[in-house]
């Protein structure tokens, strides 16, 4: 269950009452108001390139950017007046938040919103401005429901869940009805992403009382995996703690209800990895220029993997973007992330002999492959480690990369999936040197193009020696590039010329005092 494995439909639970229909519930539950007939669109560039029909079901683009106030208007607009004029409250990371914000300004109802104060500013900030009045506590979804049920005590207040309810499982299950009247030809399997169970419930009870052929997977990532965890087990599990990146699904425990229904109606799970969703957000960017948040892009990744694991060709899935409330900062992760979760970069430490040439003939082993980050500080006197990151193709690449480098003579540790290294330490290399004598710093502006740094590391005197390298491409057209070059003082008219006829932009940072505090 750790990747697409198929899990076993145990008996069906049995619950307390009537047996609810949810097919019914979901053919008449009061959606529109607010919500749009989201589009149910192809995502070709993405389809091409897997073989596989992909088609995207655009939740992200209702008014609050995400499905979840369908499910909130329909709960709301099932209160009674009475309750309406009291007020409701709810608990959310943010999604739902704005759902009951809206809901609540379009019923004319005061909407009180408990939030985790790890919740995206951009959600926080968008229920405010619906209205909500937002109240910050704890720092998961757990926490901030369970002062909210507080809250529903002191105040009287009614209460709308975010997932585990009938109204709202109903109100979500009309994307299923939205999808199957959309693609009426054949559609091998839906992918949602899991939080509390919500949207999977009513995606399921929807799709196998009409279209009981296609599959429904449902998709968690490996730190929020909460369902994919009860349903293994057979009992709903709580977890101690879940990973805040997609925030979207972060949630401990998932619902009764939701559990009930899922355990019975869904096929398969999906987990996937963090870098698998930056991917995946870059995948939909390429096709729609959307950006998602990263539980909205979490069937994308799915269904990538999915594809990957069975070989599978000449299929249609659909995957619910279900979501696009992400914080812009928080872009700068996704984007670096992205390419060694596409499996487009690999990431090595090689160590090379300290000695004059050994670059440079390191570059060239790499020849015409880009490199994508390069980082090196001279630390011992008899060998450089050196943290290289270089473009690929297919993953496969990075472990015949590594095989040459040491049959030329290079040690190579793959790093492609260390953590550490991909977090911290490739921020981290460099430092002070005690054998960094005569040691000049330059930034340059290299052209983004091939044959750029080999044409920098020709024109240098074969008596300098580079004791500093650090480079990241940032996507832009030029690169900026640190280097540290030792150059004996009588050589510091050859080192200006060098510099002029190089023909780079450069700014000399000998003098800089950040260089002096933290590399000299």
């Amino acid at each position: 269950m750790a990747g697409a494995r198929k899990t076993p439909r145990p008996t069906p639970v049995r619950t307390r009452g009537p047996k609810i229909d949810y097919l019914q519930k979901i053919l008449t539950a009061k959606v529109y108001d607010v919500a749009i007939e989201s589009a149910l669109e192809p995502a070709r560039s993405l389809s091409k390139r897997l073989g596989n029909q992909v088609l995207l079901k655009r939740e992200d683009s209702q008014a609050v950017f995400s499905f979840k106030l369908r499910g909130a208007y329909n709960k709301m607009a099932h209160l009674s007046p009475e309750q309406l004029a009291r007020g409701v409250i709810c608990a959310s990371a943010g999604n739902h938040a704005q759902g009951v914000a809206l809901a609540g300004k379009r019923l004319g109802c005061k909407a009180v919103i408990v939030m985790p104060v790890t919740a995206p500013k951009v959600k926080v900030d968008a229920v405010a401005a619906l209205g909500g009045e937002v109240v910050l506590h704890g720092e998961s979804y757990t926490d901030a429901y369970q002062h909210a049920l507080q809250l529903e005590k002191e105040r009287g207040l009614a209460f709308v869940h975010p997932f585990d309810d009938p109204d709202v499982i109903a109100g979500q299950g009309t994307i299923a009805m939205e999808i199957l009247r959309q693609h009426q030809g054949p559609i091998d399997a839906v992918f949602c992403a899991i939080g509390g169970g919500g949207l999977i419930s009513g995606v399921a009870s929807y799709i196998k009382a009409v279209r009981p052929d296609i599959k429904v997977i449902g998709v968690q990532t490996r730190d929020s995996d909460a369902m994919v965890r009860s349903v293994r087990a057979g009992k709903r599990v709580q977890l101690n703690d879940v990973g805040l990146f997609a925030d979207g699904t972060a949630v401990r425990l998932v619902g009764e209800e939701t559990f009930r229904i899922t355990r019975e109606l869904v096929d398969d799970f999906v987990v996937v990895d963090t870098d698998a969703v930056c991917a995946a957000i870059k995948d939909v960017f390429q096709d729609t220029r959307s950006i998602l948040e990263p539980s909205g892009a979490m069937g994308v990744a799915a269904v990538k993997q999915y594809v990957d694991t069975h070989k599978l060709k000449g299929k249609t899935f659909v995957a619910v973007t279900c979501g696009a409330n992400m914080n812009f900062d928080r872009l700068r992760f996704v984007a670096e992330r992205a390419e060694v979760g596409e499996e487009r970069e690999a990431v090595f430490a090689v160590t090379m002999p300290e000695e004059r040439g050994s670059f440079r003939r390191f570059c060239e082993l790499i020849g015409p492959r880009s490199v994508t980050e390069f980082n090196y500080r001279i630390s011992d006197a008899n060998v450089a480690h050196v943290f290289v990151g270089i473009a690929i193709a297919k993953r496969e690449e990075a472990e015949k990369i590594e095989r040459n480098f040491v049959r030329h003579g290079f040690a190579t540790v793959n790093l492609t999936d260390n953590e550490l290294a991909k977090q911290h330490v490739r921020h981290m290399v460099g430092g002070r040197s005690e054998l960094a004598e005569d040691e000049q710093l330059y930034r340059f502006i290299f052209p983004e193009r091939p044959g750029a740094l080999m044409r920098f590391l020709s024109s240098l005197h074969p008596d300098w020696n580079i004791s500093l390298f650090h480079y990241r491409n940032q996507g832009a057209d030029y690169g900026r590039i640190l280097v540290g070059i030792q150059v004996p003082r009588g050589d510091r008219k050859a080192l200006r010329e060098f510099l002029d006829t190089l023909g780079y932009p450069f700014v000399d940072e000998t003098a800089n005092p950040v260089y002096r505090l933290f590399l000299r």
